[in-house]
Parts: C-alpha cells; structure tokens; sequence
C-alpha cells in the first residue's frame, strides 16, 4: 500500500496554488543555499531553484557517516553542475593496507540540474534533475521539481527515483506509460564511470516536499524537508531513521560565506560551509595609470613633428602595447606589436587610441594595429581617429568608443626598417599538478617551475626547451609504480607515477618548430624533438580560423616513440601514428553565446580510434570553465575503473590576481582518472592557441 498516492500529490499541488497571488518578485536577503551534497536545494532533497548565471560554490558538510566536498557552478541561467567527493566514514578505501592504509572510501559523482521554465505569477519554477551519473553511483537519482515562492517563504515539492526515491510513497508515473520504467536496474555497468542512463526515472519513486522561510533577521534561514529517502541501502550501512523529516539553519556570514547546521533523520547532527563567488563579475582592484586624456586640440600639426621615441614610450607605459615596426603617413598610422598588459581588447584599443590621439595631428585620420602573436600577424583593429575622439571628449555623448573600432584581417604593410627577429629568448612560470582520490593519499599535489629557453633563427623557425623543476611535491608517497590493471592496451599514460618520481629535474621537451601564416585565414607548423613529458616525434598542424568566424578548423598528424622514464634522453620501442580533425564552433548570439565546442576525431596514442567532445564556457570576468570526454572503440572493460577518458579545467586570468593588469591564463584541470584508451598527443604548440587573438573568446 502507498503511503501517498497521486490524489495526495494532486492535493499538495493544489495547496501549492494557493500561494500564487503571493509576491514572486520577493527575494531573500539570505539568498538560496546549498545542500548537504552540493547544488541548490535543502538539506538532502534538492529544489528547483537555481542561482544567478556564474554562480560558483565551493562548500564541505559533515555528518556521523559522510563528509561532503562540493562544487557548484550556474553554468547558464538555466543549468546548474555540480561535482562532490564523498567520504564514506565506514568504508576503508581498500582491505590492503600496504595498498591505501587507514584511508577511508572516497567517491566522485557529478550531478545537473536542468530548469525548465521559470516561475511567473501563477506557475512555480520547475527543474528536472540527474545526480551522481557517470560514477560508482553511491547517490544515483533524478527527480522532478517545483518551487514556488510567497513572501518569505518559499515552498518545494518534487518527485524523485532511485537514491531519492527509496521511500517508495507513490507510484512511479512513467510505469504506467511503459513497463520498462517499472524496474529499476541494479549494479553499476564495466568498471564506473559510465552514464547509466537505462536507470534514468526507473524504479521506485518517492514524493518529497519542503519549506525554507526567511526570518525577519536578515541573515538567518530556516528550512525543513520531508525526505524521500529511508537510508536503509546507503553504502555507508543501514542508517537508522527516527524521523521522516530533517531541518536546517543557515546563517549567511556575508555575502560570500554562508554556514549550517542540520540535524537529519531524528538522530544525527551535521554542519556545513559554503564559499560564493560569482564568475561573471570577479574582479581586482587595479592600481594601473590612469587613462590619457583626450582633448579637442592636436598637439602637431605635421608628421614629422611627432616624438616617436616619447609616443613609442607611452603605448607601453599606459596602454601596455609594446611596438615591433610601424607605417607612417599624412593620412593613416599603423602599428605592429604585442599586447603585455591589458588582456581586454575594449580597454587595450581605447588606451592605445587615446595615446595615439595626444600625440598625432589631425590629419592622421586612420590608427591600425596590428596584433602579433609568435611572430605572425594575427588581428587588425581599425579605430576611426574622428569618430574616437568625438566619443572621448563627448562632443557627441550618444557615440560609444567602441563603436570606432573595426577588427579585420591584418593588411600587407612595408614597415619602416623591418628585421628578421633573432636570438636567445628564456623565461620562467609556475606549474602546479594534482590529484584527487589516490589510495595513498585523497588529495595529491606537485608545484614548482618550467624554466623555458629558446633560440629564434628567424619569424619561422626556432628551437624551445622547458626544464621542469619540482619544488613541493608529496607524489614521493606514491607507495607503489606498476599499475597492475590486466588490459591489452599499450601503456601510454599509466606509467605516469615512473615519470612524475623519476626525479626533480626533468626535461619535459625540446624541439624544433617551424610555423607560418601559408595563406589569409590559413596557418601552419611542423615540428620535432622531444615533444612531452612521455613521447617525441615529428608531426604538423594546420588550422584555418577566420577572425572572429564561430567556426575553425584544424588537422595535426605526428608520429612519435614513447620516452623512458628510466634514462632522460632515451626512448623505449613502442611507437605509433596519432592525429585528428578537429572543429570548433564558437556562438557568437543565441543561448549558447560565449561557449566553444570542440570535435576532435582520429586515432589516439593507444592506436584507438574515436572522438573527443569538449565544451567549454567564458564568463564575463574572463574564466572559462570546461569539460571533455573521449569516446574510442575501446571498451569499458578494456579501458578499466573510469570505462572513458574524461576531465574538466577552469582556466583562470592572471589579472584576477594582480593589482596590475596583465595578460596570460593560469589553468588548474581535473582528471578523476587517467587510463590508457583516448589520450591524445600533448603538443607543445597549439595553433588554436597561438591564434586566440582572431577570436574574443579567451581574452
């Protein structure tokens, strides 16, 4: 007999209406809040609601059983990610202490929530959700709900299946539009790691329902759920439930800092902290010169009355752009060079025209510069002198500075005294490798430096090195080398412990590289040497990329030989043929605006053949968070525990760090587990890379 049947559920929805003359514009000084295992929601139960797009948690809860680590992205105003590590408290990891020692289970999960649409003055938001897919699946579940708010208090019902949806209260209602939904599947396919989807809405479901009531102090936030789960098949052990109903308070310390405690079940307390932050809006203060002044009068009235030398200065002191060669007449300047400090292009070009407009006589009625990147030409922006300087001194108020601006292809100029750039170059940056849920230890860790030297015979042609140097490190606790997993694939990624122990200093490449623009639009290289930390070769690349197209395309080929671990120049015998066709589609407009997706297909260094999907995201502070997964005609059963290659990155500008402005990205990537099948060649140059100046997306 079900406890709750779909009269009840009509009932409860109904009762849910009654609060729809109630003012849906309200919002809660406290702001939503975090779940015991991450994402917006209650305690256990997740809601409907989503955060503001850009929205980035970072939150830990414990409780007697498990403690959670969590991180929550609003990836777009209507879809929330989540990643969690779990620890289960009574579990070890492994029965082998010479293995993983007293080190307790721990298990990854990713989870989405979806909405479907938003609330309005008579309907609730409505969310559809997948937990804990594509791991062990310790909390698989989906679920449907609806939130809906009055005032300060906002009311939540939702139905959910498997983890969920234990409580079996009510008939599941896909069942009774196809039996294969009657059942739910047991055990996890291959080794984890794949996306169970024949479990999705099968099996038992249960009815959950919850409140959340903003106190009259601001800072203060009640909730109260009534779960859907009974815990009586938790991997953690049968838990003991004296209640049907768990509560919550959370206090919001500030805008960033939220903290809970909760107490579940009738019998368990817990607690929790969650840090915000909003990618959209990160920011640094910024002690950088202020902007030239632009006024009406010209300083010259002639072109050989300009002070190279002092105009030269200026573009690098205030605009951060450092000037290779120039041409110069009556009418138009152009100028070829880098850009050093300001990563975006609004704020480089504006300050770069601003210059340009104290120093040059009005004549000059066209400014072009050029943008180079390792050598070649890569972007020209056009600035309309007239059009800027009406905008920059308001003489026609409804003008934006940037509307004078015109990216384009860059032109063929004769520059003034143009020399082949040669000579030694070197420099240094930080690196900084990890891991999570090793035997050995949860979290793994190696920091230290690449110091990079490079020798350039021409714009072409050049020969580059990194030395990397470790500096903290406790990968020495590594306790054992040879993964023993039995598959028939080469091993090409997993002797990664024999590589990253093997010493402090290491060589991790050395190599020759030509690279050109063949053709407007068209670029090229080929290289050879000692190419990563696990393979030299030879091979090439060429990419067409328009400027400011969505699409590109590119094509790499090499042919490379396993390096050893043992000795740092020698190579072991396995050898093999890798490359792809990839394509890239960058939205400009629509709901997908600001992402990248990329389709990489060919054959791997395990000489599998498949296809890479990577999505990648830009919020408006410039960080971009992305995903990938590599699907070959290797099967889970010969790949092992994970069954795919996958991994996700957030890579993060330099300047959010900095009181000055500077350009580069600093990238921290996650890879739950590295096997043998779908791994790709790591290159040393990428023209994608080399060439994200045709594109706004990484600046």
């Amino acid at each position: 007999m079900k406890t709750l049947n779909y009269l009840t559920l009509s009932l409860l929805a109904c009762s849910v209406q009654q609060a729809l003359a109630a003012d849906y514009f309200w919002q809660s000084p406290a702001g939503l809040s975090q779940m015991a295992q991450g994402g917006t929601g209650l305690i256990q139960m997740p809601t409907a609601r989503h955060t503001k797009e850009g929205d980035f948690h970072l939150n830990y809860s414990d409780s007697q059983e498990y403690r959670f680590w969590t991180a929550s992205l609003q990836l777009f105003p209507w879809l929330e990610s989540t990643i969690r590590y779990t620890d289960v408290r009574t579990k070890l990891y492994s029965e082998d202490p010479s293995f993983s020692g007293d080190q307790t289970y721990k298990d990854k999960g990713i989870d989405l929530k979806l909405r479907l649409w938003q609330e309005s003055l008579y309907l609730p938001e409505v969310s559809v959700g997948i937990r804990d897919f594509g791991g062990t699946g310790l909390f698989e579940s989906e679920f449907i709900a609806a939130s809906k708010r009055f005032g300060p208090v906002d009311l939540h019902l939702g139905i959910g299946w498997g983890y969920l949806g234990r409580r079996d209260n009510i008939s599941n209602p896909f069942c009774d539009l196809n039996d294969r939904f009657c059942e739910r599947p047991g055990g996890v396919s291959g080794s984890g790691g794949k996306v169970e989807y024949k479990k999705f809405f099968r099996g038992p479901a249960s009815l959950y329902a919850g409140i959340e009531y903003q106190t009259p102090w601001a800072p203060l936030r009640l909730k109260a759920e009534y779960d859907g789960n009974t815990y009586q098949q938790d991997f953690a052990g049968a838990l003991a439930q004296d209640s049907d109903f768990n509560v919550a308070a959370v206090y919001a310390v500030n805008d960033a800092f939220d903290i809970n405690l909760n107490y579940q079940r009738g019998n368990t307390f817990g607690f929790g902290v969650s840090y915000k932050i909003n990618f959209h809006t990160a920011s640094q203060i910024k002690l950088d010169p202020p902007p030239v002044e632009v006024t009406e009068q010209r300083p010259v009235s002639a072109i050989d009355q300009i002070d190279k030398a002092e105009l030269s200065k200026q573009l690098y002191l205030n605009a951060g752009f450092v000037v290779n060669n120039y041409q110069l007449n009556d009418e138009q300047l152009v100028l070829t060079g880098r850009q050093v400090a300001f990563r975006d292009e609004k704020v480089s070009m504006e300050r770069i025209g601003r210059v340009l407009a104290q120093h040059l006589p009005e004549s000059v009625k066209d400014y072009r510069i050029v943008l180079e990147a390792a050598g070649m030409p890569m972007v020209e922006t056009k600035i309309d002198a007239p059009a800027f300087i009406a905008a920059a001194t308001a003489q026609e108020p409804e003008l934006s500075i940037s509307d004078s601006f015109t990216r384009q292809n860059p032109g063929r100029y004769q520059w003034v005294g143009e020399v082949e750039p040669s000579g030694f170059g070197y420099g240094s940056n930080l690196f900084w490798i990890q891991s999570f849920g090793s035997p050995e230890n949860f979290y793994m860790y190696q920091a230290g430096l690449f110091a990079n030297a490079a020798y350039q015979f021409n714009s072409n042609f050049g020969i580059y090195g990194t030395a990397k140097i470790n500096l903290l490190t406790n990968f020495d606790e590594f306790n054992y080398k040879l993964d023993d997993f039995d598959t028939d694939l080469p091993r090409v990624r997993t002797y990664v412990r024999e590589y990253v122990t093997r010493s402090d200093i290491t060589m991790e490449n050395l190599y020759g590289q030509w690279k050109s623009e063949l053709a407007p639009d068209w670029f090229g290289q080929l290289y050879a040497g000692y190419l990563e930390t696990m393979f030299g070769g030879v091979g090439g690349e060429v990419l067409y990329r328009p400027v400011d197209s969505e699409f590109a395309v590119g094509l790499d080929l090499n042919y490379v030989k396993q390096r050893s671990y043992e000795k740092e120049l020698a190579f072991f015998d396995y050898t093999t043929f890798t490359g792809h066709l990839t394509a890239y589609w960058q939205p400009q407009h629509g709901w997908l605006k600001d992402s990248m997706v990329k389709v990489s297909a060919g054959q791997y260094l395990a000489k599998d053949k498949g296809v890479t999907l990577e999505f990648a995201r830009r919020f408006d502070s410039g960080i971009i968070v992305g995903a990938y997964g590599a699907f070959t005609n290797v099967s889970a059963e010969q790949y092992g525990e994970g069954s795919f290659t996958k991994g996700m990155y957030v890579s993060i500008p330099f300047d959010l760090f900095s009181l000055k402005s500077a350009t580069g990205r600093g990238l921290l990537p996650w890879v739950p587990i590295s096997r043998d099948g779908g791994q790709m060649l790591n290159r040393p140059v990428r023209l994608m890379d080399v060439t994200e100046l045709r594109s706004t997306f990484n600046r």
